[in-house]
């Protein structure tokens, strides 16, 4: 049996880290991000249900090759992205494991960036901005 709509967002919620979904291109597409990127989109309008998941360009070809209904990603960087069309041809356990792998992509365990830093008031700040003017120096 197919997945279906509820079962990926169930799947996609699941996941950890701070887990948005939304529309930004249109109600005809629903995305799904972890810290602000893109790991799965899903077409809401066509029959069968598709998403776009973001795969390693080794593993993308290779799901490519075993699976009839995984293809270079629809209207996406066709190296980094496949469309799995979700009509039972491509087992759930399968697609289970490509949404984890984009997802890890875009968010890795325990490797997240570096946050840039911003400006604060905090006490750096604040003791560089004491020096600065009791130097007399202009920041």
């Amino acid at each position: 049996m197919p997945l279906t709509l509820d079962d990926i967002r169930t799947y996609c919620r699941s996941k950890p880290g701070h887990i948005t979904e939304g529309t930004p291109f249109g109600d005809d597409v629903l995305v799904f991000k972890v810290k602000g990127k893109i790991f799965l989109l899903a077409n809401l309008v066509r029959i069968p249900f598709q998403i776009n998941l973001k795969a390693e360009p080794e593993q993308a070809v290779e799901w490519r090759e075993r699976y009839e209904g995984v293809t270079p990603g629809y209207h996406m960087n066709k190296r980094h992205w496949n469309t799995v069309v979700l009509d039972g041809s491509v087992p759930a356990a399968e697609i289970y494991r490509m949404i984890d792998h984009s997802h890890e992509l875009v968010a890795p365990a325990g490797r997240g960036r570096p946050q840039r830093r911003g400006r604060t008031t905090g006490p750096r700040t604040m003791a560089r901005t004491r020096s600065s003017r009791s130097s007399g120096r202009k920041r």
